[in-house]
Formats: structure tokens, sequence, C-alpha cells
């Protein structure tokens, strides 16, 4: 009789979490896309930390002029000598460098050059991977094996010591930086499209349209590559911050932007021969290199959980 009314109290219990989660599933689904999306990034705190830090300096990029305390001392018009390697203070926030210049203002302005390269670098290596990659995947034989043979080639070579070289042989400058980190990246993405593109080439709605006559380009571009837009968002969202990285490794090296302009890993360089005892100089540029990079790779790694479809049934 016991074990009677035990298994009724557990089918009746297995009912109402089975109704819990049906009609939380079908509520989820009647919201718009956009509330879906805010749902999904608010049950995740590190999304919403992602989401903050980029935030904001994409706002300090944006407001440079207006956010920083000292604009001369970040545009290269001034130096104040009398109050050089000053600590931090009320009138400097984060102190001052060898030449007297208020260095929050020069991070700010260094916002950005700093994520505007990264996001250049990442935009354009993206579409040429993009582009390679679905080539390789759709047509395969020669065009495949060409494609990933080249791709195979630069990735053997050390990826800084190709970046290095390149730079020196074009010359410096944020165009030619932008290229010199891009070239040797794309095979990354190349790789990452080509094994979603085999997959999707095999499926149904690709054979009909290749029956109904739709030439290979109208293919790719109709029915293929949409198909792998969540993937390549996702990759992309990740290696933003990788790519400011990059651009930060090739300034602290000296081969980057030169001044005027003001970037990170410049600032860096020039304050490490000021270390330890003005460890402002330094610090300061390479936490904001450290916060940005870290707020894109928690912001990747939430956009992955948004775009996955599995994501509906676990709110």
């Amino acid at each position: 009789m016991q074990q009677n009314e035990e298994k009724f109290c557990r089918k009746i219990q297995s009912q109402i979490d089975d109704d819990k989660r049906k009609w939380g599933n079908q509520a989820l689904r009647s919201l718009s896309r956009r509330q879906q999306v805010w749902r999904i990034a608010r049950r995740s705190p590190l999304t919403m930390i992602g989401i903050t830090i980029v935030s904001v300096f994409v706002i300090m990029a944006l407001c440079a002029p207006f956010l920083a305390p000292y604009p001369a001392d970040a545009t290269g018009q001034a130096m104040n000598l009398n109050d050089k390697l000053q600590p931090p203070s009320s009138s400097h926030l984060l102190g001052t460098d060898d030449l007297g210049r208020d260095i929050l203002s020069r991070i700010i302005y260094g916002t950005r050059l700093s994520l505007g390269l990264g996001l250049a670098v990442t935009l354009f290596t993206g579409m040429v991977g993009i582009i390679l990659g679905c080539l390789a995947g759709y047509f395969g034989g020669k065009v495949d094996e060409i494609i990933m043979r080249v791709g195979d080639i630069m990735m053997a070579i050390p990826y800084m010591l190709l970046v290095i070289a390149i730079v020196v042989a074009t010359g410096r400058g944020p165009i030619k930086l932008i290229l010199a980190i891009s070239l040797p990246w794309w095979p990354w993405y190349a790789r990452v499209v080509r094994g979603e593109v085999i997959q999707i080439r095999e499926k149904f709605f690709v054979e009909a349209a290749r029956a109904l006559g739709a030439s290979n380009r109208r293919i790719l571009f109709a029915h293929v590559l949409p198909n792998t837009l969540n993937i390549i968002i996702v990759q992309v969202s990740l290696q933003i911050g990788r790519a400011i990285l990059a651009v930060a490794a090739m300034g602290f090296l000296g081969l980057g932007v030169q001044p005027p302009q003001v970037e990170w890993g410049m600032m860096v360089s020039i304050g490490r021969t000021y270390m330890p005892s003005w460890w402002w100089m330094a610090s300061f540029p390479g936490a904001a290199i450290f916060l940005l990079g870290l707020g894109f790779n928690l912001l990747g790694d939430g956009i992955r959980d948004i775009l996955d479809p599995r994501s509906l049934t676990r709110a």
C-alpha cells in the first residue's frame, strides 16, 4: 500500500515538473527575439560583466574628447615637464608619464585606436577566412586542396614571427598593421567555416536548390552561408580579444602605430623602462588591455550561449 502511494506521488510530481518545463518554454517562445536574448543573457553574470566592460570601453572610444580630463595630453599637443612622473592624485587620477602627460586621458584616447584596430583586424580576417572556407568546403577537390595547403603553410610558421616579417617588409602604419596581423590569421577561420560548409552542402535543401537549377553562387550566398552565421558570429566575437592583444603586442615591440598617435601597447612599452619605481606608467595601460580582452571573451561566451538552440529549453 505504501509503495503504491509513493509511486503515485512520484508520478504526480513528474507531471507537475513536465508542465512547468512545457509552459516555461512556451512562455519563453512567446517572447520577442530581443526579449529572449536579454532573458538568456541576464541568467549569466559573466555575460553581463562582459557586456558592461565592452560597453564602457565603447563609450570611452566614442566620447573621448568629452571624457578625457586633459585632451591635449593625448593628442600630442602638450608636454608638462614640471609634472612628469607624478603618482596618481586628485589632479591626475592615474598619474603622469615621463613627459608630464595625463595617463588617464591617454588611455581614454588610446581606446579609439586599440579597439578600432582590433575590430578592423577581426572583420578583415573573418571576411577573407569565411570566403575561402566557403569555397574550399563547397567545391572540394583541387580548390579545397589548394586553399587548405596554403593555410597549412602559413600556420606552420610562428604567427608573431610572420607578422613581424610582414611589418618589416611593408612598413608601418595602421592599414599596413591591419594587413600584417590579418594575413597569417585567415586559415583559422577558413578551417572552422570549411568544416561547417561540408556538413551543410549535403543537406536536403541544398540538394533541392541544386536540382531546381540554382547557380553555385546563389547556393553559397543564399543557402549555405546564412546557415553558418551562428558559428561565424561566435568565433568573431571570441577573436576580437585576441586581435586587440595582437595589436598591443606589435605596439609593445615598436612595430605598431607611431607617436603622436596613442596606443596601449606603445604606452606599456614606454612605461616598462620606468618599472618598478613609476609603476603606474605601464600598469594602467596594461590593465586596460587585460580588461578589454576579458570583456570580449566573456561576451563571446555569452553570444555562444544565446545562439545555442538548447538555451531555450534550459531557460
